[in-house]
């Protein structure tokens, strides 16, 4: 008498052993996690070694992206911004524009902050802007334009509306 199991039942057989075994080694991890005092000072050891290195990339990355950032700014610099009125407000105009589609599609945030820079740099009363931007551009765009507004002292986010009007009328 010949005993031939069905396809079936051998692949059902096979994923049972496969569960046990699995099973096992989660009762037998588990025993020795709560057992052994070497096995648990192992495991501390190694979720303090992942933060370490957690931490240490991210610092690495908020470095490299600090760069990042100077670099742009200091290229927007270089380009320079146009000085006629007309040109200026259509540059605004462009730049914010491109800002907020780079927003939309979910684009390198430096790269939709540099736009929101730009716009701000050509803006006659930048604190006003930066209202609007505090309530319009999302906030890891915006964290980033922050700090490019930190790099470059030239933007004058200190003054009140009221300051910058007056400056302009003394002018």
């Amino acid at each position: 008498m010949s005993s031939s199991l069905k396809p079936s039942t051998a692949v059902m057989m096979g994923a049972g052993v496969v569960l046990t075994g699995v099973l096992a080694y989660v009762v037998y991890f588990d025993y020795r996690r709560r057992t052994d005092p070497e096995f648990r000072k192992m495991l501390k050891r190694e979720s303090k070694k992942q933060a370490r290195a957690a931490k240490e990339e991210a610092e690495a990355q908020g470095a490299q992206q600090k760069k990042a950032i100077r670099e742009a700014v200091d290229k927007a610099n270089e380009d320079g911004f146009p000085r006629d009125p007309e040109e200026v407000e259509a540059y605004f105009m462009q730049e914010v524009a491109r800002g907020e589609g780079l927003c939309q599609e979910g684009a390198d945030t430096i790269e939709a902050a540099l736009c929101f820079y730009r716009a701000l740099k050509v803006y006659p009363q930048p604190r006003e802007l930066i209202n609007i931007y505090d309530k319009t551009v999302p906030k890891p765009v915006l964290d980033v334009l922050a700090e490019m507004i930190a790099v470059d002292s030239s933007i004058p986010v200190g003054k009140t509306p009221s300051e910058s009007g007056s400056a302009a009328v003394d002018e």
